[in-house]
């Protein structure tokens, strides 16, 4: 099967959307299809003659998806997002041409993902598409001049305009589920959550030793010290300051612990004031943006992984942290309690400091409790694998494409 999917969010951007479609497209093309990325041109890819132009990277070896990407322009409200620019289309669409592809699948809501849609409309292509993230959430945290009714109502209406267009819709978790009965939508949606590749989560020791004495180098406040990690976008919906004022409370009962802040974003500014403020700045460490692989060292040389956000749609996060044998302790909150569904693998809790400081400081000061959870977390990671989600993604594209063209005998 060739499959085309659409992604204003790509690497070098790190969040789930891009997680799900490199972890997919990947494990699709193992699974002998062929696969194809149009997503965003981001600054790290830009050359003179790119910044005008759509660039095509062909695949550097057969595990590889193809990848076009369009020049973009920042998002206002978030530097590190982009929009693509729609004039492009033409050129996209005749690179798609020679492809020719017998599936698309579309996987945000800006420019590109009307790309995608628009492809499908003028050559007859079914659409699937994974509605990834509650923008009613996100956008009231970006836009605070904005009412906030107004802010939830446009984005109900984006994601009610891609439903509609869709031939088959995805929802990562049950918390998406629900929202689509609260949207009053009839259309029938698959449960797919994002599988992990655990082959990415198992380094070698070796490397993860030589990884943590570059790091202890670096930034020489983590020498010797056991740590917690953090890892994903720094941003508002993920309730950092919430983990800072928890490490206050830690940093007084375990001397020896380091926070650290693996990822960039718009409030890295911000999170290290603040913790300069609450008088932790020798305590915590801001990493700034790592590549997959070097994040799966980092994963693996933590000893808790801690995880506050209240916003995520499936807190794959976790799961990552679980293959790598580490810990977890997060806010029961959306997609976290469908991935952790209770205390496997750490423990999940309430919104609630002492909680979550109680929690974190069990498994520090108890080596028989640590030990259980760092067996109990690989266990309940094996569940979540990529394999497994992917056969289920390629029923859904078959079930598509052969209803789509029943439809059009």
């Amino acid at each position: 099967m060739k499959i085309v999917m659409f992604s204003d969010a790509y690497c070098p951007r790190v969040n789930g959307v891009t997680v799900s479609v490199d972890s997919f497209s990947r494990a699709l093309i193992r699974a002998g299809h062929e696969v194809v990325i149009v997503c965003s041109l981001y600054p790290e890819n830009q050359t003179i003659e790119s910044m005008s132009n759509p660039v095509m990277e062909h695949a550097a070896s057969s595990g590889d998806p193809v990848i076009i990407r369009v020049p973009s322009y920042p998002l206002p409200i978030s530097k590190e997002d982009r929009v693509a620019k729609f004039h492009k289309w033409f050129w996209v669409s005749k690179q798609l041409n020679s492809f020719a592809p017998d599936i698309i699948h579309v996987n945000s809501e800006f420019v590109i993902g009307e790309f995608g849609f628009y492809y499908a409309h003028v050559h007859a292509v079914p659409v699937v598409y994974t509605f990834h993230t509650m923008w009613e959430d996100y956008a009231v945290n970006y836009i605070p001049y904005v009412p906030e009714f107004i802010l939830r109502g446009i984005a109900r209406s984006i994601i009610k305009n891609m439903i509609k267009r869709a031939d088959t819709i995805i929802a990562p978790s049950p918390q998406i589920l629900d929202v689509l009965k609260r949207y009053k939508i009839k259309k029938h949606a698959h449960l797919l959550p994002t599988g992990i590749d655990p082959a990415i989560f198992s380094p070698e020791p070796s490397a993860v030793s030589a990884f943590r004495a570059k790091l202890d180098e670096r930034y020489p406040v983590m020498a010797g010290k056991r740590l917690l990690l953090f890892a994903g976008r720094v941003g508002k919906e993920k309730n950092i300051s919430f983990l800072l004022r928890v490490m206050v409370e830690i940093s007084r009962k375990a001397p020896d612990v380091v926070l650290v802040i693996a990822g960039n974003g718009p409030e890295v500014p911000l999170y290290r004031e603040e913790a300069a403020e609450l008088g932790i700045a020798d305590r915590c460490v801001f990493t700034g943006y790592l590549e997959r692989s070097d994040l799966s060292l980092v994963y693996a040389m933590s000893d808790i992984f801690v995880f506050p956000s209240l916003t995520e749609t499936q807190g794959l996060v976790t799961i990552e942290a679980m293959l790598s044998g580490t810990p977890v302790v997060a806010i029961g909150e959306m997609g976290t309690i469908d991935v952790m569904g209770g205390d496997n693998g750490g423990f999940m809790v309430k919104n609630d400091h002492s909680e979550f400081r109680d929690r974190v400081l069990d498994l520090l000061n108890d080596p028989e409790l640590y030990a259980r959870k760092v067996e109990e977390a690989r266990v309940h990671a094996s569940d979540w694998t990529i394999g497994t989600m992917t056969e289920r993604l390629i029923a859904i594209y078959t079930e598509t494409v052969a209803a789509f063209r029943s439809t059009r005998k």
